[in-house]
């Protein structure tokens, strides 16, 4: 029977987004990653064959989980402006649980090199790009402001705290629903 892997695709990734968190985007090496985590440089290339590879995987892992709980935030029957609220606060409280991994989804993706990403990611980030979009679409509103308040503004809101390296306070989730309420209801 082999023996389980000891540094997993997630911990090799938890590491990269600790090092994107506390240090910027270049700061995500092969070589920092395996220093970090204390695996051997060849299990970080075994795994990822470039540094764009690592950072493709790192930013679509990311964006899926988030995504997961905000496309259950969007769904069901309720009206534009309650969909759009829960979106929204969707956001912060996950931005707030997970402050780690919003740094990554604040990150600039070509800071990531996702110019240089593998097919694979670039498909799998489209895809990803495509059920959003589709499920904003489907309240009926202006795009625009749906948009503005499920995204834009949630993350305006939480970016300057993550960037402060500051807790989100209880205060952003009013502040979200204001406006989402706002942009919703002046349509």
């Amino acid at each position: 029977m082999p023996r389980p892997a000891r540094y997993t695709v997630d911990v090799l990734l938890d590491a990269a987004a600790d090092l994107l968190a506390s240090d910027g985007p270049a700061a995500v090496t092969m070589s920092a990653v395996a220093r970090t985590t204390g695996a051997p440089s060849g299990s970080v290339y075994h795994r990822f064959p470039t540094r764009a590879a690592l950072c493709g995987e790192l930013w679509v892992r990311t964006e899926e989980r988030h995504q997961e709980a905000l496309l259950s935030a969007l769904g069901g029957d309720d009206s534009p402006v309650q969909r759009c609220v829960a979106g929204a606060l969707c956001v912060v409280a996950w931005c707030r649980a997970h402050p780690i991994e919003a740094q990554v989804l604040l990150t600039d993706p070509d800071q990531l090199g996702s110019g240089e990403w593998p097919d694979h990611l670039v498909g799998r980030r489209k895809r990803l790009q495509r059920k959003l979009k589709k499920v904003l679409g489907e309240i009926p509103d202006d795009s625009a402001r749906v948009s503005a308040a499920v995204i834009d503004v949630p993350y305006a809101i939480v970016r300057r705290h993550l960037r402060a390296r500051q807790t989100i306070p209880l205060t952003a989730d009013a502040i979200v629903e204001d406006c989402a309420r706002a942009l919703i209801a002046a349509s």
